[in-house]
């Protein structure tokens, strides 16, 4: 029988752009492994909440208190205390490498038989493509996460409402179980597209997303960190992108 609850620590490798919650207002898809190698999914995680010292960012090790929720029966999922988070260190630039090394696959359908919803996934022959939001998707968007936000406790920390992201950042490519496509639900994409916009302005920063997503981080190796989707279990979706040159420049020996 599994344990309920219990403190376990963590590597953060997943921080997906945050979605809006009828329960939580504003929740953040965070996942990684803990030091036995086990994939963990963490989550409620109001990101934009917590307080400066618990914001963990990729390739942190944090420690936590979890119970395992009654609504989500995904054998990674852990129900995070958000007050207990504690940012104890981090991955060596030197182990990246070797630490993704061990965890990745070229298939999910074999995962999916064992009955795991995350996955750190190298993808083949990966095509990137971008897709404009209508009006509808764009407004509606605005107005659930502006209908959301009116619910806030007033003692909570506020947020403001985010923008939304006007284009879809797309993946197609290649698997061991066939062709696949995905929306890449990264927060540094859309953080990316945001900066660049005001850099650039909107044309450039497109043409110039097409160039580093779409050409130099397949050239120079990627991997998805690859997670299912609660309410449809067969749907796998692009949680996060890891670039595999940024690791690689510090795993070289001396």
């Amino acid at each position: 029988m599994r344990e309920t609850e219990g403190q376990s620590e963590a590597i953060i490798l997943v921080k997906a752009f945050p979605n809006i919650s009828k329960n939580y207002v504003e929740t953040v898809c965070c996942a990684g492994v803990t030091p036995q190698g086990e994939w963990v999914r963490l989550y409620p995680v109001t990101f934009r909440r917590l307080e400066d010292a618990r914001k963990f960012d990729r390739w942190d090790r944090i420690r936590f208190k979890w119970r395992r929720p009654k609504d989500d029966q995904r054998p990674e999922s852990f129900r995070v205390d958000q007050q207990s988070i504690e940012i104890i260190g981090e991955l060596p630039k030197t182990e990246r490498e070797k630490f993704l090394g061990n965890l990745e696959i070229t298939g999910l359908n074999a995962i999916a038989a064992q009955g795991k919803s995350l996955a750190l996934l190298r993808p083949k022959q990966p095509k990137f493509f971008i897709e404009s939001k209508t009006k509808e998707e764009i407004e509606q968007e605005r107005n659930d996460y502006e209908s959301i936000l009116k619910q806030q406790d007033m003692f909570d920390k506020v947020l403001k409402p985010l923008e939304p992201c006007p284009y879809k950042f797309k993946y197609k490519y290649n698997t061991d179980d066939g062709l696949r496509e995905g929306t890449c639900q990264d927060w540094e994409t859309s953080y990316t597209f945001f900066k660049w916009q005001k850099l650039y302005g909107e044309q450039q920063t497109l043409e110039k997303m097409k160039k580093v997503f779409g050409e130099e981080y397949p050239t120079k190796g990627m991997t998805f960190a690859m997670g299912t989707h609660s309410r449809y279990p067969d749907t796998w979706l692009i949680n996060g992108i890891i670039r595999m040159d940024e690791i690689r420049q510090f795993s070289l020996p001396l």
